[in-house]
């Protein structure tokens, strides 16, 4: 399969990559969705990651994401996220379309990374826009000058996904020769579109993860008994 996997990334001009939860929690982030963690003890996720809690219930708002900021600072970007930065920097990859939050590919150097959800990367006001830094919003009154809910540039339940980041991700689609899914199971729309998208446009499709997906019957190449880094790290190893 890696041989596959090596030939087909030799033979294409415009390689877009795709990843889901699995690129972050292979640097030790847990999904936020995942109940066997301490998250749902304290916070009901699906109540709190949505505009409506932001509006009527900021305070325990604030502290629910206060803590998945944290979460997120004590991880980084591992080496599958700087093989990809690597290989965008030498032309090998045209760019990143990414379902996570967490800022690990800008991180780790990628320059051309579509966040289909926001990111963590990001901290302002609700209200009237200010921009706030990570130390800033982890303190334990965080609240903006002029009152307002300080909060992370991520898309929220009830809120409208980025337009022009939606747009620019299907244009990277369209023009590759092949997408290459890393740690997605494929299932949460509008995001799940571009694989296929990229898929009727010609290109082909490898879909690397620890599941089956709903489009492997679509794959040209499915690994799923390897993890990411791994995958990644080897076939830099091959190229090199």
């Amino acid at each position: 399969m890696m041989e596959k996997l090596t030939e087909l990334f030799e033979a294409s001009n415009q390689v877009v990559v795709f990843t889901g939860a699995g690129m972050s929690t292979e640097s030790g982030l847990p999904d936020f969705r995942s109940k066997d963690r301490g998250l749902w003890e304290k916070f009901n996720p699906d109540e709190l990651a949505n505009i409506q809690a932001l509006i009527n219930n900021p305070e325990e708002f604030t502290s629910f994401y206060q803590h998945r900021l944290a979460d997120i600072d004590q991880h980084q970007a591992h080496v599958g996220h700087y093989v990809l930065a690597k290989y965008e920097q030498e032309g090998k990859i045209s760019g990143v379309i990414t379902q996570n939050v967490d800022g690990f590919h800008h991180d780790a150097g990628s320059k051309n990374v579509k966040e289909l959800h926001g990111s963590f990367r990001d901290l302002y006001c609700h209200d009237c826009k200010k921009t706030y830094t990570r130390d800033t919003y982890l303190k334990p009154t965080s609240i903006c000058e002029c009152g307002g809910t300080i909060r992370p540039g991520i898309v929220l339940f009830g809120e409208m996904l980025p337009q022009d980041t939606f747009k620019e991700a299907e244009d990277l689609a369209e023009q590759a020769d092949l997408f290459i899914v890393l740690g997605s199971s494929l299932t949460v729309s509008p995001a799940n579109m571009f694989p296929l998208l990229a898929r009727e446009r010609g290109a082909k499709l490898i879909i690397i993860n620890q599941e089956p997906t709903p489009y492997d019957k679509f794959a040209d190449l499915i690994i799923q008994d390897k993890s990411i880094k791994e995958v990644l790290e080897e076939m830099d190893q091959s190229l090199s």
